[in-house]
């Protein structure tokens, strides 16, 4: 007998038809005479029309209360998918996160987490039972609701299997598994059988949205492997695991974009020593991850140098900058948004000379001018205008010999959380 979490997404359980579908996939799963745990999201869109009403009431969202509006969506879906199972003659028992025995940190929105005490978890599988999990969730050691950000479901998932040494991880999502790029722009994106953790990670960070990077970094930690397959079929999906076998011939695994990009350059600032330790600790302290950083030289004692935040911090950074204007004068700052990072990742690349070259001849061909670059032994980054980004990524695909004959499968709105 093995023990199998199971994730499924918001647009999984986004209606009581595919609840019904899950609910009778997992059952399948125990009759297999495996146990099962399930992990679920919130239904569809049940998030974001809380937030919308939220709104309505105070735009200033308190992040305690948010919280606690949020968590309500996926015990929607726990009772739910509950239901859905016993109905089909097999016993189930609905946990939320903190009953789950998740807790984090008191930072409300994104709290990590802390520790896990999965007994209920441990003790209702000893009673034969399919064990389902509200995602996204858990509780400070003040006794407060958290939610724990972007990706929670898939980061509750990873962490719980690791907690309650699962023999491995299944992620459900729209996507039959992980591909070479996004199959919405590429049809003949080529589905990977397996992939390395640190590949994974590579590609989650730069902007794959099928895992979240939180959860590809617990399972790397844990040791626990990641399944990624379809909530709509059942192909065969991809193994996240440490050492992958790279097929014959491919560099390359991989090609992620991120739209969710801008650009911030601090022109003619003084160049005496602790200058960047000033800027990006003050950007740190609040909150705010910057990416790539490039400085282009330093004249008469000026320096200017760039870099990226996401698109979604550039208003947050732009005032944090302004704030330090008086300790650190500089001439001016700019912003430019409608840019993209394309990236692409291979764990051969360390071996293979040439394959940045190739990438950036890829982008000249296509007429595309590259604005920053990053690189690392596994990966390159391009940052460019966003307008040809698709063209982009079907040359890049075709000339890392990644195009396959087969037609990629994808089967409805992809999940995010």
């Amino acid at each position: 007998m093995s023990l199998y979490v199971m994730k499924f997404g918001g647009s999984s359980v986004g209606d009581t038809e595919r609840m019904k579908r899950v609910a009778k996939r997992v059952v399948e799963k125990q009759s297999e005479g495996h146990q099962c745990v399930v992990v679920v999201s919130a239904m569809g869109d049940t998030t974001d029309e809380l937030i919308d009403q939220a709104k309505l009431l105070n735009e200033q969202l308190p992040a305690r209360e948010l919280d606690m509006l949020m968590t309500t969506g996926e015990q929607i879906s726990i009772a739910l998918l509950s239901m859905a199972i016993q109905q089909l003659g097999h016993e189930a028992v609905s946990f939320t996160g903190w009953q789950a025995g998740f807790r984090t940190e008191s930072e409300h929105g994104r709290a990590r987490i802390t520790d896990i005490q999965p007994q209920r978890v441990l003790d209702a599988l000893s009673s034969n039972k399919i064990v389902v999990v509200a995602g996204f969730q858990g509780m400070s050691a003040e006794g407060d609701i958290t939610t724990l950000g972007r990706g929670g479901s898939d980061t509750t998932a990873v962490a719980l299997a690791a907690a309650i040494q699962a023999d491995a991880c299944e992620i459900y999502t729209d996507v039959d598994g992980i591909y070479s790029t996004d199959p919405r722009i590429v049809k003949v994106a080529r589905k990977l059988k397996e992939i390395s953790y640190d590949e994974m990670l590579e590609l989650a960070n730069l902007g794959a949205a099928v895992l979240h990077p939180r959860a590809v970094e617990y399972a790397k930690h844990n040791r626990v492997p990641l399944i990624v397959r379809s909530s709509f079929n059942h192909n065969e999906g991809t193994v996240v695991k440490e050492d992958a076998v790279m097929e014959q011939g491919v560099v390359v695994s991989g090609i992620a974009y991120d739209k969710n990009v801008a650009r911030i350059s601090i022109l003619g600032v003084v160049d005496t020593p602790g200058v960047l330790a000033k800027v990006f600790g003050t950007l740190a302290g609040a909150k705010i991850d910057v990416d790539i950083i490039v400085q282009s030289g330093v004249e008469a004692g000026k320096a200017d140098f760039s870099f990226t935040v996401a698109l979604t911090d550039r208003e947050a950074a732009l005032k944090t900058l302004e704030g330090i204007r008086t300790e650190l004068p500089y001439r001016e700052v700019t912003s430019e948004e409608n840019l993209v990072k394309v990236s692409i990742v291979g764990a051969g690349m360390v071996s293979h000379p040439g394959v940045a070259a190739q990438m950036f001849a890829v982008l000249a061909e296509q007429g595309v001018s590259i604005k920053m670059v990053s690189t690392s032994e596994i990966k390159v980054s391009c940052v460019i205008e966003a307008g040809k980004l698709h063209g982009v990524i079907q040359a890049l695909h075709t000339a890392y010999n990644l195009d396959t004959e087969e037609q990629a499968f994808v089967g409805g709105p992809q999940d995010r959380r």
